[in-house]
């Protein structure tokens, strides 16, 4: 089955001055979104590559990409968010530059801010409508609870103690494994029913305990891990029951020992370590794609969860410090400290992790280290270039993308959603696109048309 995926990534934004008071997060986030409020009057809108650019509670800026039918286009379209959402900071910093107000704006993609608030990096699978979702939601939450220790973005945790290194940086902040809310519970997966397509045939999964990942194969293993468990419920695979007896209590035990070995307690009153409940995925995934058969991404994804619960297992984190951001993000700490002997509490650690995450590529640490040839990439800078101009041309999001580009150029009243397009004057149509894998729509298609011909 070809399955949609989206990525919906909040940033956190700040602006540094060397002393006194620089300007608010929501300060910053009025400046970023200038350009946007002057093209698409209103700070929520819908951009030619088909992606939805908007501000979220808390003055975040969000990107939530295009409708994706792969996982290599889906890490494409994300990381064309970094690039929009760059280009936002580099206008903003010329306006303050222009007012002569003094400070540096930054950008981030992470999850926790210096006050202790958690921002979200949610993941979206469309579902095929059969059987109870309670069944989804078992089988997945454990593995949403132990894949951390594979596709955590990797976080210094500071206690009264001390400082330690764990796996999440989003982890501490969850609060319930499943409920319709998104920020007053914060559950690990969403049950709110809004599957943005045809309501009869497909289900949205919505996943909200992910970090935000900078490297490439994290992203490809963390989504494309998760396309086969739901390949696998969607032919109606019985996984074992590898339910926890306390899931937010395991997410974080988990989170905070790197060896994978903690001992959690299981609903059937035994105990097992992440270690060996991702195995049990592993098997179960593996015995699966040996009669389903497996694609090439199928095939790299394996690979790398293979290595990654090996690098874990033996404490060789070297295995992966190209690939999975948590291994990256030590080594980057490891050899700083070493150079510079400092305690991992120190906050010269603290900055160099956030910048880590900093989607400038003239400031970021992440960055240095991938021009400097020392972590993988899954696409090319062509595919990203493109996906920040153009919508992928295999989904819905085409036609959106053709729609939006159409209706600016023509200077039309329109608006747009995830399953509408309309033209508000002078007579109102709207054109509704329920099949989120349909490119093309003939009552789509011959809006734009007409609107291409009032260029």
């Amino acid at each position: 089955m070809r399955r949609v995926f989206g990525l919906e990534t909040e940033f956190g934004i700040t602006c540094a001055v060397p002393s006194g008071r620089g300007l608010s997060a929501e300060e910053v986030a009025q400046y970023m979104f200038r350009p946007v409020v002057e093209w698409g009057q209103s700070s929520n809108v819908f951009l030619p590559n088909g992606s939805r650019l908007y501000l979220d509670i808390g003055s975040h800026p969000e990107y939530a990409t295009a409708e994706c039918d792969s996982v290599p286009q889906l890490i494409a379209y994300d990381r064309a968010g970094e690039r929009i959402m760059a280009k936002l900071v580099r206008a903003a910093q010329e306006q303050l530059e222009s007012e002569q107000i003094r400070g540096k704006v930054y950008c981030f993609k992470n999850n926790v801010d210096s006050a202790g608030n958690s921002f979200g990096c949610h993941e979206n699978y469309l579902l095929r409508r059969t059987g109870v979702f309670e069944r989804v939601t078992k089988t997945l939450v454990p593995h949403l609870i132990t894949r951390q220790i594979l596709v955590g973005a990797g976080a210094i945790r500071t206690t009264a103690t001390g400082a330690q290194y764990c796996f999440s940086q989003r982890a501490d902040h969850m609060w319930e494994a499943v409920s319709s809310a998104t920020t007053r519970s914060r559950p690990i997966i969403n049950t709110r029913d809004e599957p943005h397509a045809d309501a009869e045939q497909y289900r949205r999964l919505h996943v909200i305990v992910g970090d935000s990942n900078m490297a490439e194969p994290t992203n490809l293993l963390k989504v494309g891990a998760m396309d086969i468990l739901a390949r696998m419920l969607d032919d109606g695979f019985v996984f074992t029951d590898l339910t926890l007896a306390n899931p937010m209590i395991a997410i974080r035990q988990i989170s905070h020992d790197l060896t994978g070995t903690a001992q959690v307690s299981m609903a059937d009153g035994t105990q097992s370590s992440a270690l060996d409940i991702q195995s049990r995925y592993l098997e179960q995934v593996i015995a699966y794609l040996d009669t389903a058969g497996a694609s090439l991404v199928d095939q790299q994804v394996l690979d790398l969860w293979i290595r990654g619960l090996d690098a874990v297992r033996a404490q060789e984190a070297s295995r992966v410090e190209r690939e999975l951001d948590w291994a990256v993000k030590q080594r980057l700490l490891r050899e700083y400290r070493a150079r510079h002997g400092l305690e991992l509490a120190d906050p010269r650690l603290t900055r160099l992790e956030l910048a880590y995450h900093d989607i400038n590529p003239a400031t970021s640490a992440f960055y240095r280290l991938v021009t400097a040839g020392l972590v993988d990439t899954v696409v090319s800078e062509a595919e990203v270039n493109a996906a920040v101009e153009k919508p992928p041309s295999t989904t819905r999001a085409a036609l959106r993308g053709a729609f939006v580009k159409a209706a600016r150029a023509a200077r039309r009243d329109y608006s747009v959603d995830w399953l509408h397009l309309k033209v508000n004057e002078p007579q109102s149509h709207t054109v509704a696109l329920l099949d989120p894998f349909a490119a093309t729509n003939d009552e789509a298609e011959q809006l734009i048309t007409a609107l291409e011909a009032e260029q």
